[in-house]
């Protein structure tokens, strides 16, 4: 059965899942880098974005878990690029390069129009206007059977929370403390949204936490 899921999401140990003033030069925000030192040596990461063999073990195993069986994304528009407003022209096509790395329709959260665009590698980013249960309705018709990956940012993983949405979560907790930032679960009631600790992977670099809603 498809299922609408957070996956391999880093955090911090204070609950921070972005450092504090993002922009064009930092991202991830100060400090936000240290959150995916656990994913950037993984043989999965590299066979994205690297040029060296890349790490095998727990950590590539549940970075590679994290792609499998994806029909759909979903993300903010912060998670897109650093474009705010109106878009000024279409020149911006996202942080990856010529080839993503999602392979499927990707559907972007704005509050301004912009024109549905291809790339290389089967990926089309899809520019949604009118909320995250639009945005769920057009992913589920384009995933099918196949699961739907909320990718992020924060902002946009609390809205999805907030709504029930979501029925999964696989968090890696990085042994760094942010102390500011996008805090992830700030006034969250996860048990009373029904989700409970499913399973427990620790690793050098990170600790993964596995939650699961019950349906």
């Amino acid at each position: 059965m498809s299922k609408v899921r957070v996956s391999a999401f880093s955090i911090s140990l204070d609950g921070y899942g972005a450092g504090p003033d993002q922009n064009l030069q930092t991202p991830l925000g100060v400090g936000g880098e240290q959150l995916h030192e656990w994913f950037f040596p993984t043989r999965t990461f590299q066979g994205m974005y690297g040029d060296k063999p890349g790490t095998e073990g727990a950590d590539n195993d549940l970075a590679a878990k994290a792609m499998d069986n994806l029909g759909a994304w979903i993300m903010g528009r912060n998670m897109f690029g650093p474009v705010r407003g109106e878009w000024p022209d279409e020149k911006w096509q996202g942080w990856w390069g010529d080839v993503p790395p999602y392979h499927c329709d990707v559907f972007v959260l704005t509050h301004h129009k912009r024109r549905t665009f291809e790339m290389d590698g089967g990926t089309t980013f899809h520019f949604i206007t009118g909320g995250i249960e639009q945005a769920l309705e057009r992913a589920r018709a384009a995933a099918k059977d196949r699961d739907i990956r909320i990718g992020g940012g924060v902002a946009t993983i609390r809205e999805y929370l907030k709504a029930n949405l979501i029925d999964e979560m696989h968090l890696a907790v990085a042994p760094v403390v942010l102390g500011r930032g996008e805090h992830l679960l700030q006034g969250i009631d996860l048990k009373a949204l029904g989700f409970e600790h499913t399973d427990h992977v620790a690793t050098a670099k990170a600790s993964h936490h596995v939650l699961a809603r019950r349906r």
